[in-house]
């Protein structure tokens, strides 16, 4: 669909819009553009696409909150884009809310099934959660047969099974108590190889390990998930493959640490150094440093940002601040000398303050004066 329709109002909803009134919305729409009542029309098949879409985003929490925050290129960047290529795709993921409709033949054994999704943990650097980085993974997950086809037979000739005569499920127990259960035999699928492939042993499907390159968005943190369409696993009966999630985590670092897109980091700093004030180098994520201006009279705790320079978020916006925090340390293992000197500045700091006590009460004092004249 067009990145510039709204799904709000393609599904005809407000934004404040809940869960059960989101998925009635939906399966009205589903209803109207089903393709069982629109057969061959073009237009009600890419609305009924549309809709799917739009619902699967907006059903999602956090693929909501993307949209809305950051519309369709919040969502490519995250991973979250593409929609569905295929009906079957969509029968898949929400067929059950418009399924006793129809008689699309979703009941069946044979019919097309959607591949399983897969999740890929991928472990990042702090530094390369910053900066972003492409990533080979690799992913084990069953794929289609190259040799029959993913057929499972040589000729490509199947057979009703003999187990459960094609319904893909086993009954058993007795009276009005019967518990179903996949066919062992078909798998489920109704019908299996008349004469086995070699390569599959009549599955269909074979194991491999694929190698997939991968590009991770800058500003990722542990959680965030990216979207792989059709990287999952084979489908079955010419079903679409499923979708593969890399799933980051990302290590902690040595002193860098992370509040939302801010970068902290705790500097330890000298009385005379908060007293007097002075410029610091401060080192980023990137390893570059920048120049920090510490004001006079710097106070335990205190927290100073260089603005922009901490983690982007990866569907867009501003930047980050790299946040310092300062924590001023007391001199130990003085000398006398020292000792001395500090004993003569408290005598001063008192000296100072009984001064400005003085000061303001000598102020209070004339101003009673004035006003009683």
């Amino acid at each position: 669909m067009s990145g510039k329709t709204c799904y709000y109002e393609l599904l005809g909803v407000d934004r404040q819009i809940d869960a059960a009134g989101l998925k009635k919305a939906y399966r009205a729409l589903a209803l109207k553009f089903h393709p069982d009542r629109n057969p061959g029309d073009a237009e009600a098949e890419a609305r009924f696409k549309e809709a799917a879409e739009a619902y699967e985003i907006l059903s999602d929490q956090e693929k909501r909150r993307l949209y809305d925050q950051y519309g369709h290129e919040g969502l490519n960047r995250a991973g979250f884009g593409g929609g569905f290529q295929d009906f079957s795709d969509i029968f898949s993921a929400f067929g059950s809310i418009f399924q006793d409709f129809f008689s699309s033949g979703q009941g069946s054994p044979n019919r097309p099934r959607r591949g399983r999704d897969l999740l890929y943990e991928e472990v990042l650097e702090f530094t390369e959660a910053f900066t972003g980085i492409a990533k080979e993974i690799k992913i084990p997950r069953e794929e289609s047969c190259p040799a029959c086809d993913g057929s499972g037979s040589k000729s490509l000739r199947r057979v009703t099974c003999r187990e459960c005569g094609g319904s893909g499920q086993v009954y058993q127990g007795r009276g009005f108590i019967r518990m179903a259960s996949t066919c062992p035999l078909c798998r489920g699928a109704g019908t299996y190889a008349a004469d086995p492939c070699g390569e599959c042993q009549g599955r269909g499907r074979i194991k491999r390990t694929r190698t997939l390159s991968v590009k991770i968005p800058a500003g990722v943190d542990t959680g965030s998930r990216l979207r792989l369409p059709r990287e999952g696993e084979a489908g079955w009966n010419g079903g679409p493959p499923g979708d593969l999630y890399v799933e980051v985590i990302v290590r902690p670092h040595e002193y860098f640490s992370r509040e939302h897109n801010h970068v902290l980091l705790e500097r330890k700093i000298d009385l005379i150094t908060a007293a007097l004030g002075t410029e610091i180098e401060v080192p980023t994520v990137t390893g570059e440093s920048r120049t920090l201006t510490i004001p006079p009279g710097l106070q335990n705790g205190k927290l100073l940002r260089l603005p922009g320079l901490g983690f982007k978020h990866p569907a867009g916006g501003a930047p980050g601040d790299i946040i310092v925090s300062f924590m001023v340390e007391t001199p130990v293992d003085l000398t006398e000398r020292q000792e001395e000197l500090l004993r003569e500045f408290a005598a001063l700091e008192a000296e100072k303050k009984g001064e400005s006590a003085f000061s303001r009460l000598a102020k209070k004092a004339r101003r009673k004066l004035k006003s009683a004249f």
